[in-house]
């Protein structure tokens, strides 16, 4: 096992009920953590680590939330052809919530894992030996525009993590897994405790 430190600045994780007011939760969700990692280490395939367990918790204080209004564009494309749609015509401004000052502990658990080279393995080479891994783009947290300071592994002098633990009566509801071909999302409720790392922290990443 293995715990890493993430800065990300600012980042948005919006609510999937979100539309004109994009509404984001307060914490990273498993599932957008996930995705994170595999972009860290040039992996497509979402099933390749699926087995891999993943922990959360969170450093420092809360992340503020700020409001911003941004444009975004409103239209739905032909059956038959993309059409034109100007922006003129088809833009109008929205509002979402943005997260600032996040700084998060991940730790990983490869021990269920049947991938050959484990995602916790891959993850320790991308920090070593970047030079190793083949992937594009830049590295963000949640949206395409939310680029991370940087990842590394955790020291204590970091600060305390407090860590997201499952807990049926929760008030902290986040997914865990969002299938890419129907959209629908598998959740989980957690509570965030400022105790010791224990066990339900655990989130086995799988195809639910």
């Amino acid at each position: 096992m293995e715990t890493f430190y993430l800065e990300c600045p600012y980042t948005s994780f919006p609510r999937s009920f979100a539309r004109d007011y994009k509404e984001t939760y307060l914490y990273p969700p498993p599932s957008t953590i996930y995705g994170f990692l595999l972009s860290l280490v040039g992996e497509e395939d979402l099933t390749t680590h699926l087995g891999v367990k993943v922990a959360i918790g969170l450093i420092g204080e809360t992340p503020k939330i700020s409001r911003i209004v941004r444009k975004q564009r409103h239209h739905k494309f032909s059956k038959t052809h993309a059409g034109t749609y100007p922006s003129s015509q088809f833009s109008k401004p929205n509002h979402q919530e943005l997260l600032t000052d996040l700084n998060v502990a991940i730790q990983l658990d490869s021990s269920e894992e049947k991938a050959t080279v484990t995602l916790t393995e891959r993850v320790k080479i991308a920090l070593s030996t970047p030079e190793k891994i083949t992937r594009f783009s830049g590295l963000s947290l949640g949206e395409s525009w939310a680029m991370v300071n940087g990842i590394r592994v955790y020291r204590p002098e970091d600060g305390e993590i407090r860590w997201l633990v499952t807990d049926n009566r929760g008030l902290i509801g986040l997914p865990v897994w969002i299938d890419r071909k129907t959209t629908q999302g598998t959740f989980r409720r957690f509570t965030l405790e400022n105790n010791n790392f224990r066990e339900e922290a655990w989130i086995t990443i799988q195809n639910y």
